[in-house]
């Protein structure tokens, strides 16, 4: 690759803040029945009651800018039933052990909701769970390592525990060595070229013969960062390669699509951009649940998502993290 140019080096230059922004709740709610119309006859199934499960959400990550070790604990809801304000405030589930094993020492997560925290600890909250926690109305809670008693280190491992009344709960997780990007490009939208648009082209040198997994999150000046819908991706059609991709702006599920501008970023903005490394029980868990979310209409087929977590459902991931700040320009 000498024909390659290096546009824009790596930034690690990143602020508190910044380095606290993360992925946000995902609120995990377990898919407990199906439906399938017919296309000649309708047929309405008989309810399924399934047995209430735990959904686990928790992350571990080593690197620069790296976050507070934190878990979410929610109650798993049937497919059909109707969610609203009081169906999210009663999904937390509060007052559980949440312990954490290094191979050393085992640490306990404090419970934190939102109701307890300052006006300026609640803007913190709102960059690194992904939400405007100022203006949530559920009491929002999650188990943390406030203290940041707990040094994740590449290479690893991590058992979770959880007990709740007559339950406990179990899973691991490996921080990988971090492959990190070479260098970050700019270039023009495809198709007809919009002058206030850009695309991001990512370059990274694969290591050869090794299983590597990624991850990818977008910022967008202060607004929360994201995951992308896909955000993973595994090494199998460029292993040992030096490779370029693109990296498409997150966009919330509720965004308003728009071909012209989706996954296109404005000129002008900041963007920063958490790049990830993780290990394959972490990337199974994200690799099904998004084929799912993308994966729709009545003739699509369903897929389970993996899960981790022993006597419940979820995640207990951990990453090998770096960020990268750049403005965008063509």
């Amino acid at each position: 690759m000498k024909n390659f140019k290096i546009y824009h080096k790596i930034n690690h230059n990143e602020s508190s803040s910044r380095k606290l922004s993360g992925l946000g709740g995902l609120l995990i709610l377990s898919l407990i029945i199906l439906f399938f119309p017919s296309c000649e006859t309708e047929f309405t199934p008989e309810p399924i009651e399934n047995a209430e499960q735990i959904v686990v959400e928790g992350y571990i990550e080593a690197g620069e800018g790296a976050r507070p070790t934190y878990v979410v604990l929610t109650k798993s809801l049937p497919f059909f039933d109707e969610i609203n304000q009081e169906t999210f405030n009663n999904i937390f589930i509060n007052d559980a052990e949440v312990k954490v094993f290094d191979g050393e020492n085992e640490f306990i997560l404090t419970e934190l909701c939102i109701s307890e925290l300052t006006p300026e600890q609640l803007e913190i909250a709102s960059e690194f769970l992904g939400i405007n926690a100022a203006e949530n109305e559920a009491e929002f809670c999650v188990y943390i390592d406030i203290f940041q008693q707990i040094t994740p280190e590449i290479g690893g491992r991590y058992d979770l525990t959880i007990k709740t009344g007559n339950e406990t709960l179990t899973a691991t997780t490996t921080i990988p060595e971090l492959v990190p990007l070479d260098s970050l490009k700019f270039v023009p939208t495809p198709g007809e070229d919009v002058d206030t648009l850009a695309q991001l082209e990512a370059y990274v040198q694969d290591p050869a013969g090794i299983d590597n997994y990624y991850r990818y999150f977008t910022q967008i000046n202060s607004e929360p960062m994201i995951g992308g819908i896909p955000s993973v991706t595994d090494d199998r059609l460029f292993d040992g390669q030096f490779f370029a991709f693109p990296i498409a702006k997150a966009e919330t599920r509720d965004a308003e699509f728009n071909t012209t501008t989706y996954g296109y970023y404005l000129v002008g903005d900041t963007l920063t951009m958490r790049w990830a490394s993780l290990d394959k029980d972490h990337f199974d868990f994200w690799n099904t649940l998004e084929f799912n979310a993308l994966n729709q209409g009545p003739f699509s087929s369903y897929t389970r998502v993996d899960s981790n977590v022993e006597g419940g459902i979820g995640i207990w991931g951990g990453y090998a993290t770096r960020y990268y700040t750049l403005v965008v320009e063509k």
